[in-house]
Parts: C-alpha cells; structure tokens; sequence
C-alpha cells in the first residue's frame, strides 16, 4: 500500500509537471504589450531574458509573486527575467507589467558563447588564471581538481566528502587549506567559500576553486597569503548542487547552431534542456529521483522542476521572496533544510567558527550582504525586521570589496526581498559575516574570458578583482576584531567543546537548531580558541527607524505638463534630514513619471531617484539622508492628454528605536574520552577575548 500511494503520488506529480512544461511551452514571438498568438508553435517560441520595469516596491512584489525565473540582475526600478515560454510572457502581461526583450534567443546566445569558448581554448596554452584553465569545468573535473590539489600538497590541503550525497547519489566535495591542515581542531577561525548553489550560474564554482588554487600556489611564496593560511583555515565548496549542475554543464556544452552542407541553410540546433536549470533534483518532495529523471523532467530551460537551495535554509525560511509552489522557479522546498545540499552545508557551518562567508552566484556585479528582507518589512514576531545588527561593520566590508570589483555594495533586499538564503541562516545563527557575490555583468555563463576579466580584474580594476575581494573577506575572517577569542589553561590532550542549542526562526514557527564544535588541547596545556559571539545576531536589540508624522519642511507644486515634455522644480534641502519624500499626484488615469536629481554647483544633474509605475500608479521617490543642496524635481509626460499635476516635496526626521535584545551563553566543556569533566558557561561578544581556565577539569583529569 505505501509503495503503491508513492508510485501514484509521483504519477500525479511528473504528469502536472508535463502539463505545465506543455502550457508553458507554447506560444509566439514575443512582442513587449501585445498579444500572444494562442496557435503560434511552440518551436517558435526561445528562452529570453528581458528587463522587467519594477519602479515601485509593489512592482517588485507583483513580479516576485508571479513565480518567474528571476535573475539576480536587478536594480530600484527593474528586475531582470528569464522567459521560457510564452506562458510566461503572458503571465507578465496579464499582471500589468511592461518589459524589453534583453536577449531575444537564449538557445542561439549559448551557441555563440560555446564558439567563443572553443576559440578562447584554441588560442590559448594557459589562461592568466591560478590554475591556468582556459574552459569551463564540468563535475568530473572539479572533482579531479580537488583530489590534484589535495595530493600535490599534503599538509596544506585536506580533501573531504561532505556528509550527504545528493538526491542522484553523488558526492560532494570540498577541500580545506591551511598551514598545518590536519590539526583540524586547533581554534583557528575557518572562511568558507561556496560556489554553484544554482546550476546554471558556472563562473561562481569557477571563482570558488580558482581562489583554491591561488592560495595553494602562492602559500609560501606571497607573504601575505601566507601569513593568512597560519591564522585561518579555508574551506571551499566550488559546487553544492552537484546534481543540477552536470546537467546545466553538460546540456549547455551541446548547445550548437553552426552551418552545414558547405555553407548551406541547414543547422544543427539542440534545444537548451538544462542549461538554465536553476534548481536541484528534486522531482517530488520527499521522494529521491529515479534513474534519468530529473534531466527528462527538463521544463523549458530545466528551471520548473526542483528546489531553489538558496531559499531552502532555515532563516526566515517560508517568508517573502520564496515560492510555496514547486513550479516555481524560487520554490523554496518542502521544509527547511528538506535538502541533502543545503543539510551538508549547515552541518560544515555548524561543526566550525566560520568567521567569514561567501557564497558566490551569477550576475549582477554586486556584493549584497544581509538581511534578506527591507527593514520596515514585519518579521514573524509581528515587529519590523530592522537592520542586521552587525550592519555598519558589513557594509563596511562589502564597500571595501566592491571597490576592488567594481561592483555595487548593498543589502540584499535592494535587489528584491528574499528568505531562506545561506546567509539568511548562517549570520543570524552563527554571527559569522556573510556576503552573496553576484558575479559578472549580465548572463549566467558568459564567455569564459569574462570569467578571467571577473576573478583577475580588468581595466580600472586590473590586478584587483575578485581575487583581491576575497582575500580581504579572508583577512577580517582572521581578525580577531571581528569575532571572539575564547583562551585559558585546559588539561593537554583534553577535548574542549563549545555547544549551543536554540530555536531558529522561520517565517512561521521555528526548528531546532545547534552549533556544536571542538578543540584538542595542545601540549603546553594553554589554548586559544577563535570562535563566534555567543549570542546569535537575530536574537540581539536591533535599531528599526520610525518615521516622524509632521514634516521639517515641506513644499507644494503644481503644474501641467504637455506630451512628450518634461517640467522641472527646485527644492532645496537646507537642513539635516534623515529623509526625502517626493510624490507626484494627478486626477486623471494617466500615466506620468517622476524623476529626482541633485545639481552640482556648475549646474550638472546627477540622478539621484526615479519613480517610474503603470498606467494610474502615483510616483514616489524617497531618499535616505539626503545631502544638504538643491534638487530638481522632474515630471515627464510621455502619452498622456496634458493633465494637471500636485508635486510635494517633504523632508523628515525619523527617530531610531531599539527592540529585542537577548545574551546568550555558551556552553564549555572539558571531556576524556567522551566524559564531561566540567561545564561552565561562556559569554563572549564580538571582538571580546575572555578567559576561561579548567580547573576543576585539570583536577578530576589528574585522579584518572
């Protein structure tokens, strides 16, 4: 009976996925605000990635609800979206919103990027890179560059399994980097590096081992990276989701269109089967694949079937920003860590300090760090989020790397609200930083030199990049600044152990949570052990900001403006002010727009806010700790009949309110062989070194 439930319960689900894979697989050309035409064959119909307009939050929230293919390439007033049907395109459409059609044929630019591949590996012996690759990995070659790192260099590097395989069956691998490797429990802070937790972005397993191999080549030679690999450990992932992967690489690797019979019409054209894929394997929840299943279960681009591993980690798990539906493109599992990829990663984080975390992923040149969700947003103890608690010291960080990259440093909620993401879970559980790198400007897998350009640096950033990025992550993962020290005197050869047990939020209840690691006491019988702040970061007092009811200053405008015509005003902000709200208003169902700039003192403009919605969407620009100066305020009309118009321009004080606020302990024991000498507690905070001396440990240690 229970085989058979199981057997009907996976037909049910394979023949909705087929249904839906069909829907969306049929449809005509695309053509932004027109209709599309029902009979149209679903060969004419490409993957394309478009720029959807989202000038308001509501936009946002409206596209995030639709269940897309969201990219990582965003911005105040657009998110980027990959359409794999016109099922998808009509879904768009039907919720109101305007797009351009960024690259029209997915399938011919993975053609075009496979020729610059071929003819970048053709020309070159060695590419500039650390290991001297000049080609996109599959798995097999990941895999093998791990186990030739780890034998070339014994004692500095220690390849390791991960403790779950993958829903295919496969291994994980990563491999861990230090001065003296094997003495893994000797309190030294650990940086992680994570690459591939969505399947088609190649380039953040390619950075992940490409740093890998930086330190081991420069260990003993650069005197800084040295230095580092005697403070740290490194551990690096290149690729979590081993499963999707290898079918993205390898669908993508087949992708061809070049010309046969001699220059004739004819073609050789595969369709991109998972070349997108953006998700694991997981075909129906709770159930491990057959064989061959999930790579036939390829929707349009691969994409609609599994979960999305960076929604599926505990934090905030199950709130804004995470798909409830399995077709979804961020379908966020059917419960935390309900994922072999994503448990792997949580027992790494929670059997070590990891001080430092990045987990890299394609595209949008940015460094977000948390949280996930905007600071005014109710969280699922009914108060606002507020700002991490560690806030200005993260943001301080991320503008340091992003200056080397020339990315944009910010939270990751600027980019769209998103929960259950491996920093979502890891900074707030552990405290240790964490940072999300959107590598590359605009695709997923780009030609491999970009790769290159990316981790070296290019142009302005030429000998910085990347690679520089990184290092400075690893360096204030070494500073004991930015985490604890815990030291003392402990009986030689005792295991010292370091626990804590706790509830971690979801975004409607919570799991149980714990953190629990050790450390072998040298011979001298002193330690010193590098750990986290031993209260979590979503438990400490947070700073959320209410806005005053009366404004400092306000100024009214009113005005008509004729199509096609823009109309400026001035206002002057003359005062300190932790906000400015500009709002545009008019009685007619038109459609105008809002635009906001600072003038320089020789009259240039520089655009500082944009408010850009739908047909009958009022615009809103606000500004956060506006520079004292003059901005001009500018109505645009681009189709309208000529409608009159109200512009307020309003300037606020907000006050700061601290809420929460919790200290937590942890948990030191003294243990031989497996029995608990003593027990005492141990409260650290951030940058704080205590003392903790054993003594009662020494002396039972000493009577056998």
């Amino acid at each position: 009976m229970v085989a058979s439930s199981r057997r009907s319960r996976r037909s049910r689900a394979i023949a909705c996925a087929v249904a839906a894979v069909a829907v969306a697989a049929t449809g005509g050309g695309l053509i932004p605000g027109g209709a599309v035409p029902a009979a149209a064959a679903a060969d004419e119909f490409r993957p394309q990635l478009v720029t959807v307009r989202t000038p308001t939050r509501a936009d946002k929230d409206r596209l995030v609800a639709l269940g897309l293919d969201l990219t990582e390439h965003a911005g105040h007033d657009y998110v980027e979206v990959v359409l794999h049907g016109a099922g998808d395109a009509l879904a768009l459409r039907t919720a109101g919103l305007d797009w351009q059609v960024r690259i029209p044929d997915l399938v011919r630019r993975e053609s075009e990027v496979n020729a610059a591949n071929r003819a970048y590996a053709a020309a070159t012996t060695a590419s500039p890179l650390p290991s001297g690759r000049d080609t996109y990995r599959r798995l097999a070659d990941y895999n093998a560059d791990l186990e030739r790192l780890a034998a070339g260099h014994p004692g500095l590097v220690r390849k390791f399994a991960l403790p779950h395989r993958s829903l295919e069956g496969k291994q994980v691998y990563g491999v861990e980097i230090a001065h003296d490797v094997d003495a893994v429990d000797d309190g030294r802070p650990v940086f992680l590096m994570l690459g591939l937790h969505h399947a088609r972005e190649w380039p953040s397993g390619e950075h992940a081992v490409e740093f890998a191999f930086d330190l081991v080549k420069n260990h003993g030679g650069d005197e800084r990276i040295t230095g580092l690999l005697k403070k740290a450990r490194v551990i690096v992932v290149p690729v979590v989701n081993v499963d999707g992967f290898e079918k993205s690489v390898d669908d993508g690797h087949l992708v061809d269109l070049r010309t046969i019979d001699e220059g004739g019409t004819g073609s050789i054209l595969a369709t991109p089967g998972n070349a997108y894929k953006r998700k694991n394997c997981r075909i129906v929840d709770g159930l491990a694949p057959l064989a061959g299943e999930c790579a036939l279960a390829s929707s349009p681009g691969g994409f609609g079937a599994g979960v999305d591993l960076n929604r599926n980690y505990g934090g905030f798990w199950g709130g804004p920003g995470a798909a409830a539906e399995p077709v979804q493109a961020t379908y966020r599992g059917a419960a935390p860590f309900s994922e072999p990829e994503t448990r792997n990663i949580r027992e790494l984080i929670s059997g070590r300090h990891v001080t430092g975390l990045i987990t890299n992923h394609t595209f949008s040149n940015l460094v977000l760090r948390p949280n996930g969700v905007a600071p005014d947003t109710t969280g699922p103890d009914g108060l606002p989020v507020g700002d991490a608690p560690d806030e200005a010291a993260m943001k301080e960080l991320g503008d340091r790397m992003a200056a080397q990259n020339g990315y944009t440093s910010q939270h990751s909620w600027e980019l769209y609200d998103t929960t259950g993401t491996t920093e979502d879970w890891s900074y707030n559980a552990t405290g240790g930083y964490g940072y999300t790198f959107e590598i590359g400007p605009d695709e997923f897998h780009p030609p491999f030199p970009e790769v290159v350009d990316e981790y070296l640096g290019a142009g302005a950033y030429a000998g910085k990049g990347n690679r520089e990025a990184f290092l400075l992550a690893l360096e204030s993962a070494a500073d004991p600044q930015a985490h604890a020290v815990v030291s003392g005197r402990a009986p030689a050869g005792a295991t010292l152990r370091l626990k804590k047990r706790f509830d971690t939020p979801t975004w409607s209840g919570s799991i149980s949570d714990v953190l629990d690691t050790t450390l072998t006491v040298g011979a001298g019988g002193g330690y010193t052990w590098h750990v986290n702040p031993s209260t979590r970061p979503v438990v400490k007092a947070r700073q959320i900001r209410v806005v005053g009811s009366e404004p400092l200053a306000r100024q009214t405008y009113t005005g008509t403006t004729p199509p096609a015509q823009p109309t400026d005003r001035e206002f002057t902000v003359d005062r300190a002010a932790d906000l400015l709200e500009v709002r545009l208003d008019w009685a007619t169902p038109d459609d105008l727009d809002l635009h906001v700039f600072r003038k320089g003192a020789d009259g240039t403009l520089t655009p500082v806010g944009g408010s850009t919605g739908s047909l009958g969407e009022k615009e809103r620009v606000l500004l956060d700790r506006p520079e004292p100066g003059t901005y001009v305020l500018r109505v645009e009309n681009w189709a309208s009949v000529a409608p009159s118009w109200t512009l307020t321009a309003s300037l606020y004080d907000a006050t700061e309110h601290e809420i929460g606020g919790l200290v937590e302990n942890w948990t030191l024991s003294c243990e031989k062989d497996g029995r608990v000498l003593e027990q005492v507690p141990v409260v650290v905070d951030r940058g704080q070194h205590v003392k903790a001396d054993l003594k009662a440990c020494a002396r039972k240690w000493s009577q056998g």
